[in-house]
């Protein structure tokens, strides 16, 4: 996950659920001692109840009136089940709502004892009662012993309980839902600067701007400033860079465009001035490539404008047929006028100069450019084909070493593929060599570029 605000998010989410989670578990807890307490307290008051509403008559038989208790007791099935027993466990009265019931309260407890217990009805429906074990002075001379016992259902305080549950849930889940909106959308207005970043970094990228903009809060202020004092250091290295190598190849032009004149003029054809004349013409052509090497950016994109690929395509095309004249040439150009290329128009010039220059003078008839822009990572493709004899594969690997000629029968140093190759590494692009379409060799390059909006 590589989104700060998707993080946090998830993270305040976690954090959410285990606090929520032990407050809710925490809540029912108390709720569920609180209702056990509700019911034993409500048994209690029923005992009491049951207790005092009994009278004890000349033959130890006990019956509370009806008419005295809850209306429950005198309803089948209503939940709320008493039962008086003497001390043998004989039944001395039993409440209507038992009929059919199944109830059966354990056995009699000594006088003074209290039992709170579960049990279930022949239904299974799940009960808690409470037996109470009293002495009764029926006279100065006689005492009986009785167990009073009541026992009431748990489904309402079940459905209670699960009313209560489903409250907490809809209440901490609302409560969680808001609270993650709100940061989210704290997070928007929070983070809005470092989306700026992102969008201006693009934009010098893309070559639409050369720095960062002004006005960001104090926390990032001097990050921005920092990167725009690194771009604005980085194009003025790169500017003395390219004037301190054109400054050197063009004051070492001339003393050696004045020995080759002398050497000219003496017409010897002596081995030794043979010799000193061809070293002559490679430091020529060593000076002339370090000439265009100087126009060369270095390949840095970033703070570069996007420069239209069309335009120096149209102007390639016009200089190799004119330094091909001789030749009969076709040079296809299929490129779209909104593609484009970031970087330094000398460099791409150069680059394409270079390969372009090698597929004209191993070609048959044809040569064709393509450009296209795709993908994301270096979307610029770029391809050059021929319909020559093509490069053997085991040479492919090999061409763009610098010196190395496959076809020693043309002229030139094997510089051109060398420095074609060192361009597009200085722009961390991608060089691919293969068969073409149309019979010979296909270069494909891959380079930053965009379209036109």
């Amino acid at each position: 996950m590589r989104s700060l605000s998707a993080r946090l998010l998830l993270s305040l989410l976690v954090l959410l659920l285990l606090f929520f989670g032990v407050t809710i578990a925490a809540l029912d807890s108390v709720f569920r001692d609180l209702s056990e307490r509700s019911l034993r307290e409500l048994l209690d008051v029923q005992v009491l109840t049951l207790i005092s509403a009994s009278d004890v008559d000349a033959a130890g038989g006990i019956a509370p009136p009806v008419a005295l208790l809850d209306s429950r007791y005198s309803n089948p099935g209503s939940g709320l089940y008493g039962e008086i027993r003497d001390s043998t466990g004989a039944t001395m009265w039993r409440s209507p709502s038992m009929t059919g019931a199944g109830v059966a309260f354990g056995p009699p407890l000594p006088q003074g004892q209290r039992r709170y217990d579960t049990i279930r009805t022949t239904g299974g429906d799940a009960l808690v009662s409470l037996s109470a074990g009293f002495h009764w002075e029926v006279d100065p001379h006689t005492a009986r012993d009785y167990v009073f016992s009541v026992a009431a259902s748990l489904a309402p305080a079940r459905a209670q309980l699960a009313r209560f549950r489903t409250q907490l849930l809809l209440w901490f889940g609302g409560l969680a839902a808001v609270l993650l909106v709100a940061v989210a959308l704290l997070l928007r207005r929070v983070l809005a600067p470092l989306r700026r970043i992102t969008r201006e970094v693009g934009a010098v990228q893309a070559g639409q701007a050369v720095e960062l903009g002004d006005g960001y809060p104090t926390e990032l202020a001097g990050v921005t400033q920092a990167v725009n004092a690194l771009m604005n250091s980085e194009r003025l290295r790169l500017e003395r860079y390219r004037n301190t190598l054109g400054n050197l190849a063009h004051s070492l032009k001339t003393p050696i465009a004045v020995m080759r004149s002398v050497l000219g003029e003496k017409h010897d054809s002596s081995g030794s001035d043979r010799i000193v004349v061809e070293q002559v013409k490679r430091m020529d052509d060593i000076v002339q490539h370090q000439l265009r090497r100087a126009t060369a950016s270095g390949g840095a994109t970033l703070g570069q404008t996007a420069i239209p690929a069309l335009p120096v395509f149209t102007e390639l095309r016009v200089a190799l047929l004119r330094a091909y004249a001789a030749k009969d040439l076709s040079i296809l150009i299929e490129c779209e006028a909104g593609v484009q290329f970031i970087g330094e128009r000398g460099d791409l010039l150069e680059l394409l100069g270079n390969i372009a220059d090698n597929a004209c003078k191993y070609c048959k008839t044809t040569v064709r450019i393509r450009a296209q822009v795709h993908g994301t990572d270096r979307p610029l493709r770029i391809t050059i084909e021929d319909d020559g004899a093509g490069i053997p594969d085991a040479a492919r690997t090999r061409i763009f070493e610098r010196g190395v000629r496959v076809d020693e029968s043309t002229s030139g140093q094997g510089l051109g593929l060398s420095m074609a190759r060192d361009i597009v590494e200085q722009y961390r692009g991608r060089l691919a060599v293969g068969e073409s379409e149309l019979g010979g060799t296909q270069i494909e390059l891959a380079l930053p570029g965009n379209r036109a909006s």
